[in-house]
Parts: structure tokens; C-alpha cells; sequence
């Protein structure tokens, strides 16, 4: 199918897309005309990628594990891992957010909030 099509199926824009397709993440060849052709199954692997994006998937991790993902024996149980371990990426950012919104909050008012926790104390 012509990048069109699938911005068309996909709610890519053509831009997108080519972006996509320059970094590796998705694949068309080129017909003699010099138009791109996507085969149909790029329009599931694009919605993935949208999808795993709004997950906050980075395209590094995207392009990686869906490596991983087609190789592995069962994809549903690899997806849930991936997913897993995600969770306990944001578990730990959340725990460093937390830590710091407390150092903040301890030196608001003491003057100068640049000062280190023992100073303030």
C-alpha cells in the first residue's frame, strides 16, 4: 500500500511515517515509479508503535523489543513482561519525584532554598 493509504488507515501523518521509515522502525520498498510500498501489516505495527508511545515507550525501546517481540515464542506473555518492567521504571521515577518535591518543600521559607537539607535544619 502507498504511504498514503496507510497515513490514511493509520491517522499517521505522511511525515510520521517517513520518519518511521528513516529510523527503522518501519519498512516499505520502493516501486519503479519511485513510490513507497508498505505491505499490510505495517498498519497494526504503526498503531503498536503509536499505542506503546502514549505508554511512554521511547522509539529506541519501541524499535528494541519489537525485535524481541517477533521472536519471541509467545508475544503476549513477552509484552506483559516489557509491560512489568515499565511499571517498575515508573515506580522508581516516581519514588526520586517524591524525594525531591520533599527537598523542595523543606526549603521553601527558609530563605535560601539553595541551601543543603542539613543546612536548613
Amino acid at each position: 500500500m502507498r504511504i498514503g493509504e496507510l497515513a490514511a488507515q493509520t491517522g499517521l501523518s505522511k511525515d510520521a511515517i517517513r520518519f518511521y521509515e528513516k529510523i527503522g522502525l518501519v519498512t516499505g520498498r520502493r516501486l519503479a515509479n519511485g513510490y513507497r510500498d508498505f505491505p499490510p501489516e505495517a498498519v497494526l505495527w504503526l498503531q503498536y508503535v503509536r499505542t506503546a508511545q502514549k505508554l511512554g515507550f521511547s522509539l529506541a525501546e519501541i524499535a528494541q523489543h519489537g525485535e524481541e517481540l517477533r521472536d519471541a515464542p509467545d508475544s503476549a506473555d513477552a509484552l506483559s513482561a516489557l509491560l512489568a518492567e515499565k511499571i517498575q521504571l515508573i515506580d522508581a521515577r516516581m519514588a526520586e519525584l517524591a524525594a525531591l518535591r520533599a527537598d523542595l518543600e523543606a526549603r521553601v521559607g527558609t530563605g535560601c532554598p539553595l541551601r543543603t537539607a542539613e543546612q536548613v535544619g
